[in-house]
């Protein structure tokens, strides 16, 4: 099986981390967009108060959780009309994506659609159920093909573009005409900078109608539990309730304790705003420090990401950031499209935001 997929991105970064651990001041990580700040207490507490739970959990998560998630969803993102029976927690956001195509049963006669320039992790869980993947960002490019499965990411990883709702509601609408399943990545939907992102699920775009959609939520970043893998899958009541009817079989199970904290993170905005803030800092310390080392940067209305070129192959832009101690990730890791890009994570502490800043504002 692992013949069949790309090397693992990251692996390939070996040399250029190498290069940039030995700058004198330490190494500015910038190429993998980890949480670095602690887990607000309240989440530790609700985790740790739940730690003598000795019996298996249920796939389809606790009530209490379901209803944060939905009352969450509400009140952040003014998605409304989702029951409780339509909002499944998932082992973090990326195992629900390379599995999803498996779990809705797709194979070989089957079409995958994604971003042009996307998360690799969609094009792996394609690969692993053996479906086709086609990468287009326009409903033209498909011709008369009739794809199973469209995935959308907006905020999108790794360039920060923010689709509008006229282009999400001719999404949804052409999709519901030929009965294929619209999944949409929004784990950076509370992180818009430039431009106010707006789910798939929100009634401005879908009418208020679920069916047919999917909204994939993670609080990796917006709580800092990347390492909790914690996330929820929401939307149309009979897809959730089939991925829930396998899944069940298949064991993939989020942890009581992990619930617990879920439910902590979803029912607090606090913890939220100020993770919010943090990020809003570290971009307004980044941005103009990556232009004044004659980086353009394209997109990045939002997200944990500036997407930056300077015209050249993105491997001559990842050594020369390397020369300075800066690790990032080039373009290509994407898709072809980004083969001029570096993608630029914020997700540093301030003290090596600011390092890097200096860095590129000294040349």
């Amino acid at each position: 099986m692992s013949a069949s997929l790309p090397e693992f991105p990251w692996d390939t970064l070996a040399d250029a981390k190498a290069q940039a651990a030995a700058h004198p001041d330490g190494l500015v990580d910038l190429s993998v967009g980890t949480p670095v700040d602690p887990v607000a207490p309240l989440i530790r507490d609700a985790l740790a108060a739940a730690g003598s739970a000795s019996g298996y959990p249920a796939t389809a998560g606790t009530a209490r959780l379901r209803e944060s998630a939905v009352a969450a969803l509400d009140r952040r993102f003014g998605i409304t009309g989702l029951a409780e029976a339509a909002v499944l927690p998932v082992i973090g956001s990326k195992e629900l994506i390379a599995w999803l195509p498996t779990l809705l049963g797709l194979g070989s006669t089957d079409a995958v659609v994604v971003p042009e320039l996307a998360y690799p992790t969609y094009d792996v869980g394609a690969r692993l159920a053996g479906a086709q993947v086609v990468r287009a960002d326009s409903l033209t490019q498909l011709g008369p093909l009739t794809p199973s499965l469209i995935y959308l990411n907006s905020p999108s990883n790794p360039t920060g573009r923010v689709l509008g709702v006229d282009h999400l509601r001719k999404v949804v609408t052409w999709a519901r005409d030929r009965g294929v399943l619209l999944a949409s990545d929004e784990c950076y939907l509370g992180l818009g900078w430039d431009a106010e992102p707006v789910s798939v699920l929100h009634p401005a775009v879908c009418d208020g109608d679920h069916t047919g959609l999917l909204a994939i939520h993670s609080l990796s970043k917006s709580s800092s539990l990347a390492g909790y893998r914690a996330g929820f899958v929401a939307g149309d009541p009979t897809v959730v309730a089939e991925l829930l009817a396998v899944r069940k079989h298949a064991g993939m199970m989020v942890p009581t304790p992990v619930q617990a904290a879920m439910v902590a993170a979803l029912d607090d905005d606090a913890h939220e705003r100020q993770q919010r803030e943090r990020y809003e800092r570290r971009r307004a310390a980044l941005l103009p420090a990556i232009r004044s080392a004659g980086f353009g940067v394209d997109h990045s209305e939002a997200g944990l990401y500036l997407w930056a070129t300077r015209g050249e192959p993105c491997a001559d832009s990842v050594r020369w950031l390397a020369g300075r101690g800066i690790l990032v990730a080039p373009g290509d890791f994407y898709g072809p499209g980004g083969a001029r890009h570096v993608r630029v994570a914020l997700t540093a502490s301030d003290e090596r935001i600011a390092a890097a800043a200096q860095r590129l504002t000294q040349g």
